[in-house]
């Protein structure tokens, strides 16, 4: 595996956070009815979730420090689905922001 991978793998992860982010924060504030689309919040954090997985395990694998710093996302990420609705669910997702901005960061930093 080379840099490269570990650094699109980061950057995917990443932006799919964003996304859902983005996604839910749109749902929340009413600017989008998800009753007819609720799977695409589901399927975005389906996909986060293989991302960043994807992402550590390269990034242990590599020994690379960047991929691995987004471990720690892991925990909120997986205590979302049985976070409940939401202040609960938007403060659990919002602790996952600081792993994947601080991978996203080294990863992309020039050594």
């Amino acid at each position: 595996m080379s840099r490269r991978l570990t650094r699109g793998l980061v950057t995917a992860a990443a932006a799919c956070y964003t996304a859902n982010v983005l996604f839910g924060s749109a749902v929340a504030t009413g600017l989008i009815d998800n009753r007819r689309i609720r799977w695409v919040h589901h399927a975005l954090y389906i996909a986060t979730c293989t991302a960043s997985g994807s992402a550590i395990v390269a990034g242990a694998v590599q020994r690379e420090r960047a991929a691995v710093l987004l471990a720690p996302a892991v925990l909120p990420l997986a205590a979302l689905p049985r976070g409940g609705g939401g202040r609960r669910h938007i403060a659990l997702a919002a602790s996952a922001a600081g792993p994947f901005v601080i991978a996203l960061v080294r990863v992309w930093r020039r050594n």
